[in-house]
């Protein structure tokens, strides 16, 4: 698996050390013997990029920087489709991990890994929205990156934790495929923090999942940070295919069920492989020995290309007859899916996203806040 000591080059920007983000990594880059290399301003930045763009691969650079963007905002989805509301929170852009199938691929230009330092209010903005609604708010940093890769050094999740764990209407997530977790054991108090991992079989987990952790070690970790107190999720996102495939699956679920406790699960999700138009050939140069793409693949209502609706229909039903067998009880739900297959699958007539934020809301109301 990678790790933190995956990264060679460090590159930052002294102003940049008044935020405690940035102190923690470069002390921590210090006593692992890290290249450091200090910038000055973003035309310098460039400068240094290029001096080291030949030497090290992207995923081996960590560029330390302020983000300037919106660091709270609710997950954009795809148009046409029904989303489950979710929040964002920016911490980082780029990831330790080399998915084939990952969206991130799409940046061509990119390099290093973006670490942002100005985070020290992330808790504030959260606390403050959270106090204008009555809703149950679902928050995650894993748009842009794995929550956790590097948590360990960065505290990200430690601080967020402290700041948010007495806000009984939020429940926070870090989704990662990572199973170094043991930083979080001590936290005293953890709120409605839920631990979740993307889980696949361990054929896909070789074939397009590089450089992370195995399925047994998430499920071992998953298994420990219920032990520690947090509640847990999983994401069986994205399905992909093969010869076999379901009964693969049906194995992981099953290991699932031997070290897990049902009722300390919060949700679990599914989603079929897609893919944006264009990034076919994006990953057919990237990954030349993938297989993904030669599956036959149909656009949807939102652009994206997938499998045929009455086949994901059937993948889902299915999933979703072995889960409830394993985890009663946890609400399983649909990403990125229209309401025509909402229906199919479990006979629920969403037809608007806020449908779907409601029956999720009233769930962890009852399961996790009823007294």
């Amino acid at each position: 698996m990678n790790t933190f000591d995956s990264i060679r080059t460090v590159l930052y920007k002294k102003d940049h050390l008044k935020y405690h983000i940035a102190r923690r990594i470069i002390n921590e880059s210090s006593l692992r013997g890290k290249a450091i290399i200090e910038f000055y301003d973003e035309d310098d930045l460039k400068i240094k990029i290029s001096e080291i763009r030949d030497k090290h691969k992207s995923k081996e650079v960590l560029i330390l920087n302020e983000f300037m963007g919106r660091k709270f905002q609710k997950c954009p989805g795809s148009k046409n489709v029904i989303c489950c509301n979710y929040y964002l929170l920016n911490t980082c852009f780029n990831c330790l991990y080399n998915c084939t199938y990952c969206f991130l691929n799409s940046y061509l230009n990119s390099y290093g890994i973006i670490q942002f330092v100005n985070l020290d209010d992330l808790g504030d903005l959260i606390g403050s929205f959270s106090r204008d609604t009555n809703r149950i708010l679902r928050v995650g940093t894993g748009e842009f990156t794995d929550s956790l890769m590097f948590d360990e050094i960065t505290g990200i999740s430690s601080d967020l934790i402290g700041s948010v764990s007495s806000l009984k209407n939020v429940f926070l997530e870090f989704k990662t495929k990572s199973s170094a977790v043991d930083h979080l054991e001590s936290i005293p108090v953890k709120g409605n923090t839920v631990l979740a991992w993307s889980v696949n079989t361990p054929k896909n987990i070789d074939l397009y999942e590089e450089g992370t952790s195995g399925i047994m070690e998430r499920i071992d970790a998953a298994s420990n940070a219920q032990c520690w107190g947090y509640k847990t999720a999983f994401h069986f996102d994205p399905i992909i295919r093969y010869d076999g495939f379901l009964e693969d699956y049906y194995k992981v679920i099953e290991l699932m069920a031997e070290k897990l406790d049902p009722s300390k699960t919060a949700w679990i999700s599914m989603g079929c492989f897609r893919y944006s138009p264009g990034f076919k050939d994006i990953i057919k140069h990237s990954f030349q020995r993938e297989k993904l793409t030669l599956d036959e693949m149909f656009q949807g209502k939102d652009g994206k290309y997938r499998y045929l609706a009455k086949e994901r229909a059937d993948i889902f039903r299915r999933f979703r007859d072995k889960l409830e067998i394993y985890f009663p009880g946890v609400f399983i739900y649909l990403c990125m899916e229209d309401s025509d297959m909402w229906y199919n699958v479990f006979e629920r007539d969403y037809g608007k996203s806020e449908d779907l934020e409601n029956d999720f809301s009233n769930y962890l109301l009852e399961k996790f806040l009823t007294t």
